[in-house]
């Protein structure tokens, strides 16, 4: 492997009957070499995420170069144009990640964390391990209720373990 080859790989290109835009935010195609968002169109895309309205209409927007009604897919991907015609991917628009072959929202984890009632804070980050890749979540709890205060008075056992966050 010579310092060449450790560069960007292109994309392929889209599947018979679907086309890709490199638009800006919004919505206009960026010039060649600049960076923008990969949007996918055509007859075989989806028309949303079945009992998802929020997301699909996050994701799912009107095709303005179309006229017809049709939507454009915003897949998040940050990509550049290379003069060749190749898209080559830079990184993503959202916070989605890829993990162990799944694009999965961290935000989507930190919601359901904090949706318990011990946890006021949480941030997911992925990170690394000797064993590959795992999920790390930080969180901040609720403030801790002390159930034993009379005895913890009594014997100054609650400042030592029973302290509010």
């Amino acid at each position: 492997v010579s310092a060449g080859d450790r560069g960007t790989v292109p994309l392929g290109d889209p599947v018979w009957n679907t086309r890709f835009h490199v638009l800006d935010s919004r919505l206009h195609p960026v010039s060649t070499g600049v960076v923008g968002e990969l949007y996918l169109s055509g007859v075989q895309l989806a028309r949303g995420y079945v009992g998802r309205p929020d997301l699909s209409s996050e994701r799912f927007v009107a095709d303005p170069f179309a006229g017809d009604g049709s939507r454009l897919y915003r897949t998040g991907d940050l990509v550049r144009r290379t003069r060749d015609g190749e898209l080559l991917f830079v990184g993503r628009s959202d916070l989605q990640v890829k993990f162990r072959g799944q694009r999965i929202e961290l935000g989507e984890i930190e919601t359901a964390l904090t949706a318990l009632s011990s946890v006021s804070r949480a941030v997911v980050v992925v990170s690394a391990s000797p064993v590959g890749e795992s999920l790390a979540a930080y969180v901040v709890q609720h403030s801790v209720v002390c159930f034993r205060r009379t005895w913890c008075r009594r014997r100054s056992w609650c400042s030592m373990h029973c302290r509010s966050t």
